[in-house]
């Protein structure tokens, strides 16, 4: 069993930052990808940026340039800088740890854009 703790997420302005940290602990596993997904309220759940193990990203098209991916495979860890957040990016965000044939979701974290 692999378990998922997402932190960082809270209310910020328009055009505001916000840092997301997502942690997998387990034991017996090799975690390959991870990343973060999105569900804003009456919507389905999204992509929003991904990493493998060996740094490589993917981001969805509405956050590319604004937010970045990032990892610390020593650490099982993963974060998602955003940048220049804007109200649509109001949603709840789910980290999720890759393991072979297997996904591990965290709990998610709130984050509103609002002034």
């Amino acid at each position: 069993q692999v378990q998922v703790v997402e932190s960082g997420g809270g209310l910020v302005q328009p055009g505001g930052s916000l840092r997301l940290s997502c942690a997998a602990s387990g034991r017996g596993f090799s975690i390959y990808a991870m990343g973060w997904y999105r569900q804003a309220p009456g919507k389905q759940r999204e992509l929003v940026a991904t990493i493998t193990s060996g740094g490589s990203t993917n981001y969805a098209d509405s956050v590319k340039g604004r937010f970045t991916i990032s990892r610390d495979n020593a650490k099982n860890t993963v974060y998602l800088q955003m940048n220049s957040l804007k109200p649509e990016d109001t949603a709840v965000y789910y980290c999720y740890a890759g393991v072979v044939g297997l996904r591990y979701w965290g709990q998610g974290t709130q984050v509103t854009v609002s002034s």
